[in-house]
């Protein structure tokens, strides 16, 4: 198991956008019943999600975002030496989403730009990346843009599926600072179980064509998709799930010579209230210590561990707090991390329609 540690870099302001369109899971019965819909509900907690429209992608969350964060913190666009972008719905195959929005934030020609593509634990991986290249150059300001719009992948004819994912973007600005200390990282990959999570069409490994993109019955539920939407089987997610995370936070708690108890918050990846009360248990953890949006915003892929964090947090990381960050998903990939957080300034969540601020 390896582990990467960081000295004095960390996160010093946030933001989140989120559509303004907001959709009730007791109230999505345009395919299912409501019988259904309720018991889906209350198995994962998911109360409701916010859905982009046609004309809002993830980078439009994003840049929403990030001019939040720009102006809130009275940011030189001049200084900012870095700009990543996280992603599995990005606004192309070509280019990189990360070089457009270089452009549309007014960002000097000099910014670094690239994307990042994974999936749940992306944010940690990106976290990981970006303190990396901020302790071991002389990088001023880092912008980690995460944006997913998962509601444009998923049938909503998968009851599997159809409730459980919803849209969002964050921006963290991450600068150097030895009050920050140390950080720890976890991260791990098991491509073995890449087919848990998957779009098998659309890639270049199978690519689109006319069939690919018709919806088809796929079990004897009459559950419907295509080849270019999602699929997730759950019961075998489940199993990854308890038995890969409850080990590697404790192992990565250990490596940095931390106590559970010791911190301030524990910040899970919103996967749904019966997979995060499990790991909850199994641990003894302080349930109090660990802020949830699944009833707001559902499983938001990659963006759903820092969009807690702006969407609870806000007004509660002053001073030096201490937080635990893990994540886990498609890939099959899992991550645990170790952040301190001192002053770290969060922003009004920011609503978005027609791709933009509201």
């Amino acid at each position: 198991m390896a582990y990467i540690q960081y000295e004095g870099v960390g996160i010093t302001a946030m933001s989140a956008a989120v559509p303004k369109r907001v959709i009730k899971n007791r109230e999505y019965t345009e395919v299912f019943s409501a019988q259904e819909a309720n018991d889906i509900v209350e198995k994962t907690g998911i109360e409701e999600r916010r859905f982009s429209d046609a004309e809002t992608c993830s980078s439009d969350l994003c840049f929403a975002a990030a001019e939040k964060l720009i102006a809130d913190n009275n940011i030189n666009r001049e200084e900012i030496d870095l700009l990543v972008f996280i992603s599995q719905t990005p606004d192309y195959r070509m280019p990189a989403t990360s070089c457009t929005l270089q452009h549309r934030l007014g960002l000097p020609n000099s910014t670094i730009a690239f994307d990042i593509t994974l999936g749940c634990s992306a944010f940690m991986y990106g976290l990981s990346v970006v303190y990396g290249m901020m302790e071991r150059s002389g990088l001023r300001k880092a912008l980690l843009l995460d944006g997913e719009t998962r509601s444009k992948v998923y049938s909503p004819r998968d009851r599997r599926s159809a409730f459980l994912f919803g849209d969002g973007g964050v921006a963290a600005l991450i600068e150097r600072d030895p009050k920050f200390g140390k950080s720890t990282f976890s991260m791990n990959s098991d491509g073995s179980r890449a087919d848990l999570i998957m779009i098998p069409a659309g890639g270049y490994r199978k690519m689109s064509s006319a069939d690919t993109v018709v919806e088809k019955v796929i079990d004897e539920y009459g559950n419907m998709r295509s080849e270019e939407q999602g699929y997730m089987r759950g019961g075998d997610v489940f199993n990854f799930v308890i038995r890969e995370i409850p080990c590697d936070i404790k192992n990565t708690v250990a490596y940095a010579g931390k106590e559970m108890d010791s911190f301030d918050y524990v910040v899970f990846h919103q996967a749904n209230n019966f997979i995060n009360g499990y790991i909850a248990k199994k641990m003894k953890l302080n349930t109090e210590k660990i802020p949830s949006t699944i009833a707001k915003f559902g499983n938001t892929s990659s963006v759903s561990v820092p969009l807690t964090i702006v969407s609870e947090l806000q007004g509660k990381l002053d001073g030096k707090k201490e937080l635990l960050l893990t994540a886990f998903g498609v890939g099959m990939t899992w991550a645990t991390g170790v952040v301190p957080f001192v002053d770290c300034k969060i922003s009004d969540l920011v609503e978005v329609e027609h791709g933009k601020a509201v």
